[in-house]
Parts: structure tokens; sequence; C-alpha cells
């Protein structure tokens, strides 16, 4: 038989159509098995481990069909100590079963630092070594001295700490500047509508001395505190008026924008740090 008489018979079709059936019921068969091996549609919420001991961990973990792994630690005040602190997928992510939870824990022992030497630099590389060295700048006071805006002291707990004394990472450490022996003097800057951090960094430009800053009650939590706006300030900014360096400064903040003066508009370039003039 020639082989165009066999492409043509009646053998040559039937197998043809079975293989066709074979091939057809193989790629049904493996689409079957890749649908239950990739469990589509069978996604969940990664649920929170944050502020969670070892053992809950594993209780959770168990409990929702997920694997978890610790891949680092840190040391924070806002969980427990040996308790997870971050987790990578966050809380309520959807992940399949038996996906690996990446964990950070926080450490039972906090991460010391040796104190810089801060005495004798300008303000503006005091507070780089600060931030640098993994510690917080805190309040800033000014008192007389031939030297300005420069440190004088670095405090710590109320006291004086010297360099090379052993500190907690993320540490607050006050200064104490000199702020000259003429009667220099710096604008008012305008703080209305700045949340705290940006409100103590314009403050801290200008040689002044944040006292305190008050939150009224829509402020509840750590979030809430960073995202609160200042709505109220003492001295009031006023375009001509100044202030004698070092001066202190009060904060009110809130959430409630109908808190916000009506006719006040947050322009940042109205804040004016460090120009001074003597008088």
């Amino acid at each position: 038989m020639s082989i165009k008489e066999f492409l043509l018979s009646k053998t040559f079709f039937k197998n043809l159509a079975l293989a066709a059936v074979i091939v057809v019921v193989f790629i049904m068969l493996l689409l079957i098995w890749l649908n239950l091996y990739t469990r589509h549609g069978q996604s969940k919420p990664v649920p929170d481990f944050r502020g969670l001991t070892l053992r809950q961990t594993e209780e959770l973990a168990k409990k929702s069909k997920l694997r978890f792994q610790i891949i680092d630690s840190v040391y924070t005040s806002e969980v427990p100590r040996g308790c997870i602190a971050e987790q990578n997928p966050v809380p309520g992510f959807k992940v399949k079963k038996r996906r690996n939870i990446m964990l950070t824990i926080n450490a039972f022992n906090p991460e010391m630092v040796a104190m810089p030497n801060l005495v004798n630099l300008p303000k503006r590389q005091a507070v780089k070594v600060i931030e640098s060295s993994g510690l917080q700048l805190g309040s800033i006071r000014y008192i007389p001295d031939i030297s300005f805006d420069v440190v004088l002291e670095q405090i710590y707990n109320g006291r004086n700490i010297s360099e090379g004394d052993s500190i907690q990472k993320g540490s607050v450490v006050d200064l104490v500047l000199g702020k000259g022996l003429s009667n220099q003097r710096t604008y008012i800057p305008n703080l209305i509508g700045l949340n705290l951090e940006a409100a103590r960094n314009t403050i801290l430009g200008a040689s002044l001395t944040l006292v305190t800053s008050i939150f009224d009650n829509t402020v509840l939590t750590a979030q809430d505190s960073a995202d609160a706006f200042v709505y109220k300030q003492n001295p009031d900014f006023s375009a001509d008026a100044t202030i004698q360096l070092g001066s202190s400064i009060y904060l009110w903040l809130t959430l409630d924008s109908a808190r916000m003066p009506v006719d006040t508009v947050n322009v940042v370039s109205d804040t004016i740090p460090g120009r001074y003039f003597g008088l």
C-alpha cells in the first residue's frame, strides 16, 4: 500500500482520531492537575501576626495553613519584646495555602550605640550626627553664650551624657545651644497646617525652642499624632513680627479641619528659618 493510499484509508483516520482524543484527554487532565496543584481560586487573606509571641504565631500559622520564617530582628517599643514586629506580606494580602510569610521579631534586648560627641558642633551638624547614630533629637534649649547655634551640652534623661557612653538606639537626646551675646532676633514662622514633625523642623531651623505640643481630643493613637496638624501657635505668626533667638514656641494640634483659622492659608514659604538680624 502506497503512502497516499494509507493517508486516505479508514485505518489512518481512526488512528488520527484516537491520537486526537488522547491529546485532548491529556490536556484536560493536565489542566485539572494544575488547577489542583496551584489551588486556583483558593487564596485567603494573610492574618495579622504582629504583636504575637512565637507560640501564638505557630498556632495561627498552622490554623491558617501557612508557613512562616523569621528573617530579621529589630528593637521597637510598639510591640512587646520577643513578639512579631513586622510581616511580609502585610495583613489582608491574599495568598494560597502553605505560602511562606516573612516575619521580623522584636529583639529581647535593645540595641545599644555609643553616644557621639556633639559639644562644640554647629546645630545642623549635630542634628546630622544624632540621626546617623540611630538616635533622636529631643528638645533644644538656648542659653546666653558667646557662641551662636553651637552645642554647649548634650542631655539624656535630664542629665549630661559623655561621649562614648552606651545608650539605647532610638533614645532621645536634648541639646543646649548658645544664642550669642547680641540681641539677635528672627522671624516667627508660620506653623499653621503643618504636622508635628514639619513644625518641629521649621522651629529648629529658625533657632527657636519647641516647649510643648498639645493634642486635642481628636488625637487618640500614635498614627493620629503623626497625622495631626497645627491649628494654633503661640506666639502667633505675623509677617513683620520678630522674636528673640531661642524663644519658646507652643503648639496645639488636631485632626479636625474645622478648627483651622478661617483666614489662614498655610504657605510654607512664609516661614523664613535661619534669617536673623541684630537690633
